[in-house]
């Protein structure tokens, strides 16, 4: 059985939220669990949280994630802030997805663990900071998938969220970014493991989540970034550094993630879009009235810069800060020092 403890901080904490959770599907999850951490104290007034939310594979473990933007002097200060970040809802690493026992059944939820958006992720968010007893939050930041919950808050919890900052984001998943997730999945899919469908946990299709974090790790990085690195070097057996490099991520993940949640946490992805259901996206984000950062980096190819400028332009207290890496969509993970002080400059804080 998955033990997520193994992969996360030891000072992990787990809430049961207090009412049943109800998906956009209208499906009904009972005893959701959310996984998470803080640092800092929450001030008498409750009003100096900042909601860090993180990407795809990532878990609530801030300080081993983003090192260089969380702690005194940083742009996100325990001394000052009430940080608080939680894994997502699908999630493997202690939050309710795949790997959780279904209350129903007794059984590990596997397969039968419905799909989920964005939304429900933010929705589950949001009880879970309500439970905690937070009245009021600084700012919601987050990268890629951390970037659309950021902007789901803001639309979702207007009472609480006073800025925001999505970085490496849009407001839609667009028709690439959509496709890529599909081709990760079809990877999942086509493990012989996976017995076509039916899924056995004893078993995991651990070669077709290497195989789809092979793909997506092509997305996360820019050509400049691998021939920078790579080149055409070889190592002694022949075999090229960048196919070595790309076998090692693959191997890494299935030793630290499960296929299934995976599979999930990309199909919300792709659900995201804050105009659904809503009204057209102009007039959407024209009523998120609160001050953003909009972030871009200059080489990514997931979420290429016109998705942020277009953010930019339609958030009626927006501006953009622009990166400029050769690093690709990971940059944000990568170029921490200048995500820390453009950070640092929104907030209107000091920064080492």
């Amino acid at each position: 059985m998955w033990d997520w403890r193994r992969h996360v901080s030891p000072h992990t904490q787990v809430l049961t939220l207090p009412e049943s959770l109800v998906l956009e599907s209208g499906r009904r999850l009972d005893h959701v669990q959310v996984a998470y951490r803080t640092w800092g104290t929450l001030s008498p007034t409750r009003d100096n949280a900042v909601v860090v939310c993180h990407a795809l594979t990532g878990s609530a473990d801030v300080d081993d994630w983003w090192p260089g933007l969380l702690g005194p002097g940083h742009a996100i200060d325990p001394t000052r802030d009430f940080v608080m970040c939680a894994n997502v809802l699908g999630g493997c690493y202690g939050s309710t997805g795949p790997t959780s026992i279904d209350p129903a059944t007794g059984r590990p939820w596997g397969p039968d663990f419905p799909e989920i958006t964005v939304r429900d992720m933010v929705a589950a968010q949001i009880a879970w900071a309500r439970a905690l007893g937070v009245r009021g939050i600084a700012t919601v930041i987050g990268g890629s998938l951390g970037g659309m919950l950021a902007l789901e808050w803001a639309l979702m919890a207007p009472d609480l969220v006073r800025s925001l900052i999505p970085i490496a984001t849009g407001a839609a998943s667009s028709a690439w970014s959509i496709g890529f997730s599909e081709a990760q999945r079809h990877a999942i899919a086509a493990d012989a493991d996976w017995e076509g469908g039916r899924y056995d946990p004893d078993r995991p299709p651990v070669r077709g989540l290497a195989a789809a974090r092979v793909l997506a790790m092509c997305t996360y990085r820019s050509p400049r970034n691998f021939e920078r690195r790579f080149a055409r070097s070889e190592r002694s057996d022949g075999v090229f550094q960048v196919a070595s490099y790309l076998r090692h991520q693959g191997d890494k993940l299935v030793g630290r993630f499960d296929a299934l949640s995976y599979v999930r946490i990309s199909q919300a992805l792709d659900s995201h879009d804050v105009a659904r259901g809503r009204d057209e996206p102009a007039r959407v984000l024209a009523g998120v009235l609160v001050p953003a950062l909009i972030v871009s980096i200059s080489s990514d190819v997931l979420f290429p810069e016109d998705e942020q400028r277009l953010l930019a332009m339609r958030l009626p207290a927006a501006r953009r800060a622009h990166l400029e890496s050769a690093d690709g969509h990971d940059a944000f993970l990568i170029e921490i020092g200048q995500i820390d002080r453009m950070v640092a400059t929104f907030r209107g804080v000091s920064c080492v």
